[in-house]
């Protein structure tokens, strides 16, 4: 696999690890696919739950423990940290400015157009910005407002399907509609990112349902400089969540993975379980909001709380909230190693060239 540039940054293993919250991927699974040559990535969303003692309401948790996050991340690698930050989330700017302001190497940020991220930055700033988006449109949203307004364009895009795990950028009707596939969807976004290359070179990254070494191949052969993958390291021994939520993955089939209507506006996907066929009944609906951690939830409306149920989750409280998935999830086997999950894919990567 050839490596390439996010900005400044060589990524000898052209593979960054998709963000996932609520604690699922923190410094511990982040520096472990960092120090593999890839971009580990650790997610901001509902980071202030899991540092309960830190001082402060729910957003300064958030900050200091994004913070904390990256300085145990930094303890374990001199690899590529990314964080990935939802500009859904009613924290986002804070965010963006922590990470920057503790020099993350870059920020990963979607689930909303980030239109007014390279504002964040500083004259002195290290930080890379790269928006996830899900249409060629919002690329080229993003590439002329980010140049119009600050003179910046992005350092990478990631471009992601709707074979996802989590929050997707598609209309329900549109997941299962093939012009909307990752494959039909690639190449207009390399069309935007070659419309600026006279001014710099805008890698572009594949996201969604990536699962195996042949995958990588087939969408490098498309044009790529990289592949993002969330799921394939949910079941590996550095992954910062729970036993019982690795298992899940284990221990599930394909028919167990649905969609979801999420509180933040946008559908989801996720395995089916107790919780979720509590929230059907209607059983879950928030009395009050601690949080206000998402811009689009109104608790008054909201079915239940998201943060709370990914929370839950990644801590192994199945009964009170769910797990995000990628549609090809289910075929994980056992609980590996990160260094075990990117040799197989190497492998597997090898094979498919053959």
């Amino acid at each position: 696999m050839n490596s390439f540039f996010i900005g400044k940054y060589e990524i000898k293993l052209p593979i960054i690890q998709g963000g996932m919250g609520v604690g699922v991927s923190m410094s511990g699974l982040a520096s472990a696919v960092a120090n593999q040559g890839g971009v580990g990535v650790i997610s901001a969303a509902g980071i202030g739950l899991l540092y309960p003692k830190l001082r402060g309401d729910y957003m300064e948790k958030c900050i200091l423990g994004l913070k904390e996050e990256l300085r145990k991340a930094r303890e374990k690698t001199k690899g590529v940290i990314g964080v990935n930050i939802m500009v859904a989330l009613s924290n986002f700017a804070d965010l963006a400015r922590t990470a920057i302001a503790e020099k993350a190497d870059v920020i990963f940020a979607g689930a909303g157009l980030p239109l007014d991220l390279p504002s964040f930055l500083q004259k002195d700033s290290k930080t890379m910005l790269v928006p996830i988006v899900s249409s060629s449109r919002a690329a080229k949203i993003i590439c002329d407002k980010w140049k119009q307004n600050f003179n910046y364009l992005p350092d990478a895009i990631v471009v992601e399907g709707p074979k996802a795990g989590g929050h997707l950028g598609f209309k329900n009707n549109q997941i299962e509609d093939e012009h909307f596939s990752l494959e039909e969807i690639i190449p207009g976004v390399l069309e935007i990112a070659g419309q600026y290359k006279d001014e710099k070179n805008i890698p572009v990254i594949a996201a969604g349902g990536i699962t195996t070494g042949e995958d990588i191949a087939r969408f490098m052969k498309m044009g790529v400089s990289g592949v993002q993958m969330g799921s394939v390291f949910v079941p590996t021994h550095e992954c910062d969540a729970s036993t019982e939520f690795k298992n899940v993955y284990i221990h599930s089939s394909e028919d167990d993975i649905r969609i979801i209507q999420s509180p933040v506006g946008m559908p989801g996907r996720a395995f089916d379980g107790e919780f979720i066929r509590s929230v059907a009944e209607g059983k879950e609906k928030p009395k009050r909001c601690s949080f206000h951690c998402i811009k689009t939830c109104d608790y008054e409306k909201s079915p239940y709380c998201i943060i709370k149920a990914l929370y839950y989750a990644a801590k192994g409280k199945l009964d009170k909230g769910y797990v995000f998935a990628g549609k090809n999830a289910y075929l994980a086997e056992k609980i590996s190693s990160v260094k075990e999950v990117i040799d197989k894919l190497r492998n597997e990567y090898s094979l498919s060239l053959k």
